[in-house]
């Protein structure tokens, strides 16, 4: 937790209180120059003036540490080295892909052979990764924005193409529910970002979908995995009659 990040959310908390900086100044026994230093950009708040001010607030520091830890932008992505971290155990992979479609710890062990005490062990390797925030009871938050995504050239999507993809692509499509299509053509680049735009909110209406129907009892569910691609791309099998200079 920075301390410019704390400044924002005390300023944030001194402003719905209806406080001012003279106001402030006053419960303080420092002058209003004092505090105006104290909040501006790059300015010092030891502990001991955070303490004080949140009497004035009629709050505590934990209070506003979690207003801080709220403020921080979630991740969209994971560095080179927690996706090597994750993938490194098949168990610990599973149990990431279970909290980001944020199963809890009972549907993982009636799933999986995962024994409660693994369980809670990739628990909290997953929050030392930043991925969740471990909560009491082993319940846990998301650390990672509904845009995340595994890195393109990155561990985990070079394991799922190379041990996933076929298995994937080998089922009929052909259930209820099931869909495989393919479209050819060409596009503008304006159009192309549009399109792309709107896959990406198809994929979030799944995941809100997904979270709604986790009340259905299980007997009402089956589980189902979307994948969306788009990319320019001509199938290698046919780049052999292309001519030259020509584009798919």
């Amino acid at each position: 937790m920075s301390t410019q990040s704390l400044i924002e959310v005390i300023k944030a908390e001194l402003k719905l209180a209806g406080i001012s900086y003279a106001e402030l100044a006053v419960a303080l026994g420092l002058s209003e120059s004092s505090v105006k230093r104290m909040f501006a950009a790059g300015g010092e708040m030891p502990l001991s003036r955070v303490d004080e001010i949140c009497r004035v607030l009629k709050t505590d520091f934990a209070t506003l540490s979690r207003q801080v830890a709220e403020r921080q932008p979630l991740r969209r992505e994971l560095t080179l080295a927690q996706e090597r971290a994750v993938i490194a155990d098949a168990k610990l992979l599973l149990m990431a892909i279970c909290c980001l479609s944020q199963w809890t710890m009972e549907q993982v062990l009636a799933t999986y052979r995962i024994s409660e005490a693994e369980a809670t062990r990739y628990l909290v390797e997953l929050d030392r990764l930043g991925i969740i925030e471990l909560k009491p009871l082993n319940r846990y938050k998301l650390q990672v924005a509904k845009t995340f995504r595994w890195r393109p050239n990155g561990p985990v999507m070079h394991f799922f193409r190379e041990h996933v993809m076929a298995d994937y692509f080998s089922g009929g499509f052909d259930g209820d529910g099931e869909l495989l299509t393919l479209v050819h053509g060409q596009l503008g680049h304006g159009a192309a970002r549009e399109l792309k735009e709107r896959l990406q909110r198809a994929a979030e209406d799944f995941a809100r979908q997904h979270l709604l129907d986790q009340k259905l009892p299980e007997s009402e569910k089956r589980q189902y995995t979307l994948i969306i691609g788009m990319r320019s791309w001509l199938f290698e099998h046919f780049r052999h009659l292309q001519r030259g200079g020509a584009r798919a």
